[in-house]
Parts: structure tokens; C-alpha cells; sequence
């Protein structure tokens, strides 16, 4: 990577989070707009995010707050969203991928189908940030120095190539963590493609069991706090000491080891050449 510059003042940012209208993207949302970023945040139901909206407002007493509509579950809505911002806003300082679905929710572990007829999780958590990241580079890099925090999980299970939908042998914790894995080596594709354009990529497991509504509909119950998560997450989007370092990935707080398929360069590039054809994109 060239000489990293120093991110600007997180006042003075414009940041993208995906999945902030609950859970943990909500929180992180919080904590930026409480120091003074200006927030896009994303949801997929206006009631809930106009409540979120105001929420953020009333809370971190900031009212540069705007929200972005778009169902993960549709590439359409993804590419007109990714269009409406890039229309909107000349620089975005950082891209929080953190929209998903679990292991249970939707569908109680049953195997559902995306609008585009793909697995619905490895379309939700997978091929719809990799669609919204690919659009919204130019500005990225544009914007730069600028980061890509992608949520992930320890949560990780070797992609099958031969059977990536699952239509063999699907199950709901098998289709969460090969998308989730997923996520981890787009971004070390990521850290690889922006290396010399002061655009950072790191990813992270926030929190293990977090009191959300995916892992209550999975278990019952928590086992870390929600702040965890969201100290883990805002830190890789806002800690200076962090300007130049990418390609990494996250337990909390902690570098970590991610699935051994991550490092496979064949494998990554067998992912994305899959992934820019099933968006429609030209790589």
C-alpha cells in the first residue's frame, strides 16, 4: 500500500451503514452520529427506520442523518440504492457492510430463495455487499482515505462450489457461515484491489452472541453485551492507528485467523468471478 493518509475527523465523515435500523448496526449508528458524523443509514422498512431516524437524532443530538431504503433480498433495489447515494453524495469517508439475516431468521431455518432466485443468505449477506461495494468504489476511492469494515463472523463454513445454493444439502447454519466466509474473503480481495488507493478493507466477528434478534430466534439467549460489538465495529472505522492497515480480520478487538479457505487465492478468485456474474457486473 502507498503512504497511508490520515482519516479526516470522524465530525467531518460521511459514513454508509448498512442494517442500521437494529441490533448492532443501530448502536454503531448511534455512536457515530454522537460524534458528529454524518449518517446514511440503511433499512429495508420505513416505519421502523424513520423511528431509528429520529432516534439517532433525539439521542446523539445530530440531525445529519438520512435513510436509505433497499430489500438485500433484491439486487434491483440494491443497484438503485448504490445509485441514489452515489447521486447524493460526492465522498463517503466509510461503507459499513453489516446487513444480514441468520442462521433462523427468516424462514426458521428452512432454505428460501432471493427475488433473483438465489440462496436468500448467501444473496443478503454476501452478493448484496459485494454489489453495493463494487458500485460505490468509485466514490470510495474518490473519497479516500476512506474505509470498508464488513461484519462477519467466527462463524465460518468452506464454500462447496459445486453446490453453492445449497440445493443439496442445504441447512440454515451452513448457508450463514459459508456467506459469512464469504464476506471475509471479499475483503482481503478487497484489501488486495485498493491497495495502492488509500481504501482500507477489514472485516470482524463483533461480538460472540450478541443480544440480537438472530441470535435469540437461534439460542435462546446472549452471551456478550451489544456494546461489545459495537466498540469492536467502530474502532475498525474510526481508530487512527488503524489508517494503514487492511486485509485483516477481527475477533472483537483482537486480529484472528479466518477459515482456511480464505487464503486460498484460487478459491477467492473462483468466489468472485461466481459473485460478479450472479450481480451482473463486468469485473
Amino acid at each position: 500500500m502507498t503512504r497511508a493518509l490520515r482519516v479526516r475527523p470522524i465530525a467531518e465523515q460521511t459514513i454508509l451503514i448498512t442494517g442500521a435500523t437494529d441490533g448492532l448496526g443501530r448502536g454503531v449508528a448511534i455512536d457515530l452520529a454522537g460524534a458528529g458524523a454524518t449518517l446514511l443509514v440503511h433499512g429495508r422498512d420505513d416505519e421502523r427506520a424513520e423511528q431509528v431516524v429520529a432516534e439517532i437524532a433525539e439521542i446523539a443530538d445530530n440531525d445529519r442523518v438520512s435513510y436509505y431504503r433497499a430489500d438485500f433480498a433484491s439486487l434491483a433495489e440494491v443497484r438503485a440504492m448504490a445509485r441514489r447515494v452515489a447521486a447524493e453524495h460526492d465522498r463517503i469517508d466509510a461503507l459499513v457492510n453489516n446487513a444480514g439475516v441468520g442462521t433462523v431468521l427468516p424462514g426458521h431455518g428452512e432454505r428460501l430463495t432471493s427475488a433473483d432466485g438465489y440462496e436468500l443468505r448467501f444473496q443478503v449477506n454476501y452478493l448484496a455487499a459485494f454489489l453495493l461495494t463494487r458500485m460505490l468504489e468509485p466514490v470510495l476511492v474518490a473519497s479516500a482515505p476512506s474505509r470498508i469494515v464488513n461484519v462477519s463472523s467466527l462463524g465460518q463454513m468452506p464454500i462447496d462450489f459445486d453446490d453453492v445454493m445449497l440445493e443439496r444439502r442445504y441447512s440454515g447454519l451452513r448457508a450463514y457461515c459459508q456467506s459469512k466466509l464469504a464476506d471475509v474473503m471479499f475483503t482481503f480481495d478487497l484489501a488486495e484491489q485498493l491497495a495502492d488507493r488509500n481504501v482500507t478493507a477489514n472485516c470482524l466477528h463483533p461480538a460472540s452472541f450478541m443480544p440480537t434478534k438472530m441470535t435469540l430466534a437461534a439460542r435462546g439467549g446472549a452471551a456478550s453485551s451489544l456494546e461489545e460489538g459495537i466498540d469492536a465495529t467502530t474502532r475498525l472505522i474510526t481508530d487512527p492507528a488503524l489508517d494503514s492497515v487492511s486485509g485483516r480480520f477481527y475477533n472483537g478487538l483482537h486480529p484472528s485467523r479466518a477459515d482456511p479457505q480464505a487464503y486460498d487465492v484460487d478459491a477467492r478468485k473462483r468466489l468472485r468471478e461466481l459473485a460478479v456474474r450472479l450481480v451482473g457486473l463486468a469485473d
